[in-house]
């Protein structure tokens, strides 16, 4: 058989859980750097696969077609290759199969228009140790079973309601909850840890995710986009995850720190900031090493470790006993259900959103030096702007452009022969209006300290939204989103610096798609208005549009929106009540809520902030109390109190 084998890849990315499902030609490479792939292999074009992962080495491994078998080979990687969750140096893929790399779980198939090798399934092969190839004279190891991905969930989950002796029937784990979290990343963090402090203990609540600090997508997104651990979040100073209180503030907290270090300008600035802002002063935000710090000893305090549990959701399902049920992975071949009265979704944003003529650009070239989205990791480009200098263009223009800007600023301290043109759709002479107020622009930029106006967050606003009706939300949301970024005055600063020195400039235009020339340099060919087409020279593009947390980017819940025929609103997410409850789910002895960017344009418009996610998981546990969940004791004036003080000495709650 020659290359014209080609095979499915399917996987999940590990840093935003996108689906990645793309049909390549044999042979594949696969590492972190593109560079270090090769491009032709016994001479073959290869198909190269870059995994932007420290676990996975520069050039990691590559999937072959030798002697009417395929096989995955280890390129000398530090972390290794694992198929179907066993060590491997050569092995031979069956269709089925699951192949580790660092922390990418990646299925394989064999595409429809191949002539399939033979699917007896061998995992082993002996080689010739001159040769390295499969030696028939050796005998092929026969598994003693066959990969059973393609076989979970099993037939039952077909049913609207699964019954839970079907499951033990599987021999498989089924363990049970009172609560059960979906995620594990901050939305599941504040709701847990507002049922602990509402008496709820520890071993009663499961919080089912990838990885097991709750921060940690969050953090990685952060860094990607170049937010460092010491600059400042867009976030309020009394927004505390670790607090539902929030008290001390953020603000409050950073100011005691600098007294305690003598500090005392620093200290006296953070405290005016608050009582000023935004109207005599600059908007106080916390450092995002604070609050990651912060989030670490609440964990601790509320016995995280015990409430987490690593998995993968494949479904969610009622159960025939008024439950619901979820069947996960725990690994490379190995799964389990388990059984909860009260379930929480918070699955954050699915996928990057990448803008459509870029994703095309990286299909045909396989280019993913060049251009790259602003929430993958992306330090090589400003390594290698430092070093040689360039052009870079930009894609999008809220925080996170805004960011990146900066980022390059920085770098042209070390090379002045960097460029950027940003790219905007067009121009943006004035800002969003609503009754007597309006953002204000600055350089097609619109700004505003957070993403909502504040008074979405506990004023007028947010009632106003709770009481609206479909439309009427539709319309206020519109009237009060928008791309916007933080009205930081040392970005504006760098916006008009750029401006008046030249390096920096602003073009509009509707992109109509974007080539690579003989120099490897990236050409957006664009539309003008009333100009007609003009052609832009980039070394890099980077795409800063944001993310994507449409129901239909998520496996999970597009799979729960079909089966139960759930409704979605006008912005693809879930629609939910306003205590957060999914009353389509509802069953004879439990609920399901949801909160975070998945519920976006239902009754409460900064879902995705923290503060938002401490509302979500506030009327979220009022609803449990009210339906007498185990566990659950509403808070009162001195309960209230009392677990503050817990809070204050570290205590458990």
């Amino acid at each position: 058989m020659t290359n014209d084998l080609q095979i499915q890849l399917s996987w999940e990315e590990p840093a935003t859980g996108e689906r990645r499902e793309p049909l390549l030609n044999v042979p594949i490479a696969f590492g972190r750097e593109f560079a270090r792939l090769p491009a032709e292999h016994r001479g073959m074009r290869v198909s190269r696969m870059l995994l932007n992962s420290n676990e996975v080495s520069r050039y990691h491994a590559l999937i072959d077609w030798e002697q009417d078998h395929l096989v995955v080979i280890d390129q000398g990687s530090v972390n290794g290759v694992y198929v179907n969750g066993q060590p491997q140096t050569r092995s031979v893929l069956v269709s089925g199969d699951t192949l580790q790399i660092g922390p990418y779980l990646i299925a394989v198939t064999f595409g429809a228009n191949a002539s399939a090798p033979d699917t007896s399934p061998p995992s082993t092969i002996h080689f010739n140790a001159n040769t390295n190839r499969p030696d028939p004279s050796l005998p092929v190891v026969q598994p003693l079973t066959p990969p059973v991905a393609s076989n979970f969930p099993p037939l039952a989950f077909q049913a609207q309601k699964v019954s839970v002796q079907a499951l033990h029937a599987t021999g498989l784990p089924v363990d049970e909850s009172d609560y059960l979290a979906i995620g594990a990343g901050l939305g599941s963090f504040v709701w847990a840890d507002l049922l602990r402090i509402s008496g709820v203990r520890a071993d009663k609540i499961v919080a089912l995710g990838l990885e097991a600090e709750p921060y940690a997508r969050y953090k990685r997104l952060c860094l990607n986009s170049q937010i460092p651990l010491y600059e400042r979040l867009r976030s309020n100073s009394d927004s505390c995850p670790d607090n539902i209180w929030g008290w001390p503030s953020y603000a409050l907290r950073e100011a005691w720190g600098d007294l305690a270090k003598g500090e005392i300008k620093s200290a006296f600035k953070y405290l005016w900031q608050v009582f000023a802002e935004p109207t005599f002063a600059e908007t106080y935000t916390p450092r995002a090493g604070n609050v990651f710090d912060s989030i670490d000893r609440e964990t601790k305090r509320i016995g995280w470790n015990q409430i987490y549990r690593y998995g993968r959701v494949r479904v969610i399902r009622k159960t025939d006993d008024g439950r619901y049920c979820v069947a996960y992975s725990r690994g490379p071949g190995n799964y389990a259900f388990l059984v909860s009265r009260y379930l929480h979704l918070a699955t954050g944003y699915p996928a990057i959103q990448f803008l459509p003529d870029l994703q095309a650009y990286r299909e045909k070239y396989q280019d993913f030096t060049s251009v790259v989205n602003a929430y993958e990791a992306h330090d090589r480009v400003y390594e290698q702007l430092e070093q040689h200098g360039g052009t870079v263009l930009i894609r999008g223009r809220g925080i996170v452009a805004s960011r990146i800007v900066q980022r390059i600023y920085e770098a042209r301290k070390r090379n002045r022969n960097i460029a950027v043109l940003h790219l905007m759709r067009s121009p943006k002479p004035q800002g969003n209006k609503f009754q007597n107020t309006q953002r204000l622009v600055k350089n097609h930029y619109e700004f505003q300290p957070f993403n909502w106006p504040k008074a979405c967050w506990g004023g007028e606003l947010r009632a106003m939204l709770e009481k609206a009706s479909p439309d009427e939300r539709k319309r206020l949301l519109a009237d009060w989103g928008g791309t916007t970024t933080a009205d930081r005055r040392d970005w504006q600063q760098i916006t008009a610096q750029g401006l008046s020195e030249g390096w920096y400039q602003i073009t509009f235009g509707e992109v109509l798609d974007v080539e690579r020339d003989a120099q490897n340099r990236t050409i957006t060919r664009i539309r003008e208005q009333s100009f007609g087409e003009k052609k832009l020279f980039a070394d890099f593009i980077v795409d800063a549009t944001g993310l994507d947390a449409k129901v239909d980017a998520n496996p999970l819940l597009a799979d729960l929106v079909k089966h139960y025929n759930l409704p979605v609103n006008h912005l693809g997410r879930l629609t939910v009540a306003n205590n957060f409850e999914l009353v389509e789910m509802r069953s004879d002895r439990g609920q399901m809520y949801a909160a975070g960017a998945i519920t976006l344009g239902g009754p409460y418009a900064a879902v995705d902030s923290f503060l938002g996610l401490q509302y979500a998981a506030l009327v979220a546990v009022d609803g449990l109390a009210a339906a007498r969940a185990p566990g659950v004791q509403r808070l009162n004036v001195l309960s209230s109190f009392s677990q503050w003080l817990k809070w204050v000495l570290n205590q458990s709650p």
